[in-house]
């Protein structure tokens, strides 16, 4: 069946939290990445450039898939979802991560590197069709005004995947997960695991598609051509995409560096602050997800101050298992008040949360540039909360009004997934000419954009007949 009008105005659909099963895949083998890359990089022999390529070959594959996708639209003269259906769409994805995930065996009984980088690209080719299908598909399912509330809800899943994933895959490959544990590994260690990863890969594909979810598709064909570029609102949104996710993933990727040159740590020092930016993206994603479950009023603010500090306090449990010393941390707690606070303000409307927490990373990262010590470290680390609403509320906003060209529209936002490896390696290149602290401005001019088409995209939904800033959204905020 198709999900009618009035079935999505009913709520947040029941089976909506069978289809965020595949958002934390996404977390779990995006975040084990980095146990794989000081791996490769000690038993290849590899500069850092190159160790860095298990992240490009797997950011690139979004691009190349979502390419792939629309030629393949193109050539059928119809949306690839919406003759398949999206559900089907997210197992034939989950079929070609798994067989992505099996070619790690052959590659590690090779050593070839170049194969194992081809794994990961086939991995992030099926990750690709799976969230071109999955974010719409999750808007789809209840009321589409409060869309990106359910897209939070998933990506806090999806991070609780990147919490779990290098702990799990860190004990799976070296066995143990304290830090430094992966000194005597070798790529034959990623045998099992990934063998492992491919039979669950496989076993939710089949799982997708016995399970009785909503056949959503489109009841029209889409125009022909690329009919879904006339949109202003996903051209910008585009934009929006590859900077989002270049800040994202820039700000994490080259904290190491910084807490080298700026902090002078070790290596086996590192992992409790890169972990803190991945948590502090799950302490965003958490708190936005609470208004799913449709809490009352009062309850929802409530939920707002308490959840960030649940998600903190389940990094700190992670961290204490590994032995790490929490007190350092602690203080980290009061950059978590500032997102509670920008929660309030952005008052479940997601062009004022776009502004307001782009702003709110804006004037962050500044803080990390022009401080010192501590202070700079964890400025430059709460990136990641103020990261963590963007993805919902840029692709909530970009594809609304697309009617019968969602499904290309979303095609063409996983597309700009790119901009995770090439706005990365632009400030890891950058700051070999004006240092790692001073290239953190990379991420400062990314969030000013933000900020702007937060701004300018309220405008061209509203001259289309779309608002959804005049009204708190039905279910509560975030």
């Amino acid at each position: 069946m198709s999900i009618t009008k009035e079935q999505t105005k009913t709520g947040t659909h029941p089976q909506f939290f069978i289809l965020v099963t595949v958002f934390f895949f996404w977390g779990f083998v995006a975040a084990a990445n980095d146990i794989l890359i000081p791996v490769f990089k000690k038993f290849f022999d590899l500069e850092q450039w190159q160790a860095q390529l298990v992240s490009f070959a797997f950011y690139i594959a979004y691009t190349v898939g979502s390419i792939i996708y629309l030629l393949i639209s193109k050539a059928l003269k119809a949306d690839l979802l919406n003759k398949i259906g999206y559900k089907n769409g997210i197992a034939i994805g989950l079929l070609i991560s798994g067989f992505g995930a099996l070619i790690f065996y052959p590659a590690a009984q090779a050593n070839s590197y170049a194969l194992l980088l081809t794994g990961l690209f086939v991995v992030g080719l099926g990750f690709s069709l799976q969230q071109t299908a999955a974010q719409p598909f999750a808007i789809l399912l209840g009321d589409p005004n409060s869309g990106s509330q359910r897209v939070n809800f998933a990506g806090g899943i999806n991070n609780f995947g990147t919490t779990l994933g290098p702990i799990l895959v860190s004990y799976a490959i070296f066995g143990s997960i304290s830090s430094g544990a992966g000194a005597d590994a070798t790529v034959d260690s990623v045998k099992a695991p990934y063998l492992i990863l491919g039979a669950l890969f496989f076993f939710f594909a089949v799982f997708f598609w016995l399970i009785k979810l909503p056949s959503v598709t489109q009841d029209v064909p889409s125009d022909s051509g690329f009919a879904a570029l006339k949109y202003p609102q996903l051209v910008l949104g585009m934009i929006a995409i590859f900077l989002y996710v270049g800040a994202e993933v820039t700000i994490g990727s080259n904290l190491g560096e910084y807490l080298r040159v700026e902090d002078g740590l070790r290596e086996d020092e590192l992992a409790p602050y890169v972990s803190l930016f991945w948590a502090s993206l799950m302490i965003g994603r958490w708190t936005a997800g609470v208004s799913v479950f449709n809490p009352s009023p009062t309850m929802r603010k409530v939920l707002t101050v308490v959840v960030p500090y649940i998600a903190f306090g389940v990094y700190l449990l992670i961290n204490f298992i590994r032995g790490t010393e929490l007190t350092p941390l602690y203080i980290y707690s009061v950059c978590v008040l500032a997102i509670i606070i920008a929660f309030f303000i952005s008052q479940d409307k997601p062009a004022k949360m776009l502004l307001t927490f782009a702003s709110f990373g804006a004037i962050a990262t500044i803080i990390g540039i022009l401080g010192s010590g501590k202070i700079a470290l964890y400025a430059l680390i709460s990136g990641g909360m103020f990261c963590s609403v963007l993805w919902p509320c840029i692709f909530t906003l970009a594809i609304a009004g697309l009617g019968k060209n969602t499904p290309q529209g979303s095609a063409f936002l996983i597309m700009m997934i790119m901009g995770g490896g090439f706005v990365s390696m632009f400030q890891s290149w950058l700051s070999g000419s004006i240092g790692i602290q001073q290239s953190y401005w990379v991420p400062v001019v990314c969030f000013v954009y933000l900020a702007w088409y937060a701004a300018r995209v309220k405008g061209i939904l509203k001259s289309q007949g779309i608002d959804y800033e005049s009204t708190t959204t039905s279910g509560g905020g975030h």
